[in-house]
């Protein structure tokens, strides 16, 4: 007797899966929103981050540097750029998470409850108005930091003044800016309490330096002296990179009984001020001494308006009642 295999019932098995899906159709849709979010997530992000990546590389291929900091020594664009870009990037990143976010959600409600979009629209309606005064403060911060970003007037890499904090800008987001200042600390400021920024990163930076010099002394010999030393520290292999200009006296700042002050500026490139500063007042110190010039003590007078007493600065007034004399220093 010939025993034959029965064909695979395909009509049967189709209408297996199909009375699957309809017994799980609300469970399999939410993961599956669920898993279309993750990934179009995940492949939005790598995309700005390719985008990033080839704006960053293509400056630093045009010119002809390993890392971005050494692109403060190329031309002041290119800097800018990478930190634009960059700053940029992150704020594209927090918005892709946040609009796939909220989408996901409307798509989740529509998903479990497909029959209240009535309802749900009325109760989204008075949530949305609740919202409204309530988070009136995240819009702000969201609006700041769209703008701060599309006006260039922060990077990530700058250095800034944002009023409460003072630092190197680590990342900028829709709502929070990220200051790492220089002792350290990492702080968090909200965009929409930033009124103002200071940011000593952009395009160049000015070094003034205020010496004061002796009344009596030759003042046309000591501009002469503070000049050519800070000529010389401009054309050094070391530090002309850093410096735009050529140094600059300004003239007399003050005059004053004690002394004169003379000032001397230098336009250096952007972050590079504070560096050319500290070697340039090392620097003009020594041309001080080689011409035997010796800055005069300044005295601050401070005036007490309840005492009406002068203190000079050398002088710590003391707010202690006196200690009695020892004893054995008592005289009769």
């Amino acid at each position: 007797m010939d025993e034959t295999t029965p064909a695979f019932d395909w009509t049967a098995f189709w209408a297996g899966v199909s009375s699957f899906v309809d017994a799980w159709q609300v469970p399999l849709k939410v993961v599956l929103v669920l898993v279309v979010a993750v990934v179009l997530n995940w492949a939005l992000r790598i995309a700005i981050r390719r985008v990033v990546d080839r704006v960053v590389n293509g400056a630093k291929k045009r010119h002809r540097v390993d890392g971005t900091q050494a692109l403060i020594a190329s031309p002041l664009a290119a800097a800018r750029i990478v930190q634009r870009t960059r700053a940029l990037g992150t704020v594209f990143n927090s918005s892709v998470t946040a609009l796939i976010i909220i989408v996901v959600v409307l798509l989740l409600v529509s998903i479990v409850f497909p029959y209240a979009t009535g309802a749900f629209a009325i109760v989204s309606a008075a949530i949305g108005v609740g919202l409204g005064f309530g988070a009136q403060n995240v819009v702000k911060d969201v609006r700041n930091g769209i703008f701060m970003v599309a006006e260039d007037q922060l990077g990530v890499g700058d250095i800034a003044d944002l009023g409460e904090a003072t630092g190197t800008v680590e990342e900028v987001g829709l709502r929070i800016t990220k200051v790492r200042s220089v002792d350290g600390t990492l702080w968090f400021v909200r965009n929409g309490e930033i009124l103002r920024v200071g940011n000593f990163s952009h395009d160049w930076a000015r070094v003034i330096i205020d010496l004061p010099a002796p009344y009596t002394a030759d003042i046309a010999s000591i501009q002469d002296k503070l000049l050519q030393t800070a000529n010389t520290m401009a054309n050094s292999a070391a530090w002309k990179s850093k410096i735009i200009e050529k140094p600059e006296i300004w003239g007399i700042e003050s005059v004053s009984a004690e002394a004169i002050v003379i000032r001397l500026v230098m336009k250096a490139r952007p972050a590079e001020q504070w560096a050319v500063a500290r070697e340039l007042r090392l620097r003009l110190k020594l041309a001080l001494d080689e011409i035997d010039v010796n800055l005069p003590a300044l005295n601050r007078v401070v005036i007490d308006s309840k005492a009406t007493t002068q203190v000079k600065s050398t002088e710590v007034p003391t707010k202690t009642k006196p200690l009695p004399k020892p004893h054995g220093d008592e005289t009769e």
